[in-house]
């Protein structure tokens, strides 16, 4: 085991609470994870309890102290990321108020509307276009309206990652990452936009939010004896600002450079790059003053459904497939591979649309939906496993081209996730969007990140690229394929030119089976 000293990370994700110890060369030492559940109330809602955020952070950090065999007081710093926009409100005594909204919780998509209706400057962050019922805004109207109670008497409104500073800290701060990303905070413009929260009539929100606001990874405070004495850690040990998971986690893949972005998968595809001067149009998110890096600007894209389109074939169309991998003892995706590393760019003409639940970029539609298109009866299991990897990678280099349309020039990519498996996946990406793909030697970025954040509030950096630099390692780096590149250039176009001319059947489809879905359940 290397020596100290050593940086803990705490990840705050959907479905529980990570710690992660590692040296100050980015050596992992161990990890320790602990589940808690999510409440979804009603179609669109999605709620979580802090009290099992914190309990599950507590068992979290002290199993991996016990599993690391390092002493407490061995380690030099900590830091956290989580969810975002997931939002608490706290009293006058700091406490919590009512369940927290999740990132995911939709339910202030008229809110959201209203919040686009403003036509306020500050929305150049989302390019004039929707604004999402996910953000602070939407999410804070919300309460204001239908739970006014909670709203009046809340001293605090925060997000997840600052009330868990705070629950360590004992002080209020907003990360810099949060409030740019999620709230519409420009340092550049001056901070908060008043003029936005004052056009919804929840001006007096921003007196609610935290009063500082700090760039991630500087110094907030030392551990309270309180929570160093639930954590079996030593009371004062610094505790330095964080972030939205997302994007701690791009620091964890080593994104500080301008043109370099992260492509962090899973079930979706989550896209943050750097930039050295701010990009703004409709089709991506940002860019955010110094959200990540002081200094550089930060640009943003996703799509909703990728590792589950994968997932759901698998779960529900490869039985065959299954069977191979059992009888070879191997996994089902290895067999899904070579059957797909079989059939020939652009999948003999088939193309998959991967709007499987709406789409985040470029268009911010909820109603869009899935499409497989251009079927024959030579097509096979294989055929249609590939053609649902190029069609994400098409997405994926949808979402470049708008950035690109912009200004933002995509210059080599970095992936964390399961996806990173597949080499087959991988050489795809670069050859559909032609830039190199690297994959990092430590796949979890978010907990890595958060440990580099440490690092910098510990004083073992001066900055969040002097923590790269020295934490983040390339195991291996993909370069795109010149001809197979100009190869997928026709089937990327007819990818992008599907949505236009589907959407108002797509649309007329969605609202159809969410109004029979309603009759129904109202019938029954």
């Amino acid at each position: 085991m290397a020596e100290g000293p050593y940086l803990m990370g705490i990840d705050g994700g959907t479905g529980g609470v990570r710690a992660g110890i590692f040296d100050r060369e980015g050596t992992a030492l161990v990890f320790h994870g602990v589940e808690h559940g999510t409440r979804f109330p009603r179609p669109g809602w999605a709620e979580q309890d802090p009290a099992d955020w914190w309990r599950c952070l507590v068992e979290a950090v002290r199993g991996a102290v016990e599993k690391s065999g390092v002493s407490p007081e061995e380690i030099a710093g900590l830091s956290t990321d989580a969810t975002t926009c997931t939002v608490v409100a706290m009293d006058r005594q700091n406490r919590v108020m009512r369940p927290a909204l999740l990132w995911m919780d939709v339910r202030a998509s008229d809110q959201a509307r209203r919040v686009q209706e403003t036509g306020d400057p500050a929305l150049k962050y989302n390019g004039f276009g929707p604004s999402s019922a996910e953000w602070m805004p939407s999410k804070t109207l919300w309460l204001k309206e239908n739970e006014p109670e909670t709203y009046n008497g809340a001293a605090r409104i925060c997000d997840y990652a600052d009330w868990m500073t705070f629950r360590l800290t004992g002080e209020w701060t907003a990360s810099i990452n949060t409030a740019s990303f999620r709230a519409y905070y420009d340092r550049d413009a001056g901070g908060w936009p008043e003029s936005l929260y004052g056009a919804l009539g929840i001006g007096d929100v921003l007196e609610k939010f935290p009063p500082r606001v700090l760039d991630m990874g500087t110094a907030v405070g030392g551990l309270t004896r309180e929570a160093a004495e639930e954590l079996g850690l030593p009371e004062g040990l610094p505790v330095a600002q964080g972030g939205g998971d997302a994007f701690v986690g791009a620091l964890g893949l080593g994104v500080t450079e301008p043109g370099k972005l992260a492509l962090i998968t899973g079930s979706s595809h989550v896209i943050v790059g750097q930039a050295a001067e701010p990009h703004y149009g409709q089709g991506f998110f940002g860019s955010y003053t110094d959200g990540i890096v002081p200094g550089q600007y930060s640009v943003e894209g996703g799509q909703v459904s990728t590792g589950s389109i994968v997932a759901w074939f698998k779960n529900q169309f490869a039985a065959d497939a299954a069977a191979e991998a059992q009888k070879r003892g191997v996994d089902t995706y290895d067999v899904l591979n070579e059957l797909a590393g079989n059939v020939p760019i652009g999948s003999d003409g088939l193309i998959v649309l991967d709007y499987f639940q709406g789409n985040r970029t470029p268009y911010t539609d909820p109603l869009a939906r899935g499409m497989i298109w251009g079927l024959s009866l030579g097509h096979t299991p294989g055929h249609v496993f590939r053609a649902i990897l190029e069609g994400i990678c098409y997405g994926t280099e949808h979402i470049f081209r708008t950035m690109r349309e912009h200004g933002f020039q995509p210059g080599e990519a970095v992936v964390a996730g399961g996806p990173t498996k597949s080499e087959l996946w991988m050489q795809m990406h670069a050859d559909v969007s032609n830039i190199p793909v690297s994959v990092p030697r430590e796949s979890e970025g978010p907990v890595l990140g958060s440990a580099m954040l440490a690092a910098v509030g510990a004083g073992v950096y001066p900055n969040v690229q002097e923590a790269a630099d020295n934490m983040v390692h390339t195991e291996r780096t993909i370069e795109p394929n010149p001809e197979a590149h100009e190869q997928y250039k026709f089937y990327v176009d007819r990818y992008v030119e599907t949505y236009p001319q589907m959407r108002p059947l797509m649309h007329e489809l969605a609202r159809h089976e969410a109004s029979s879905g309603a009759a129904a359940a109202a019938g029954a």
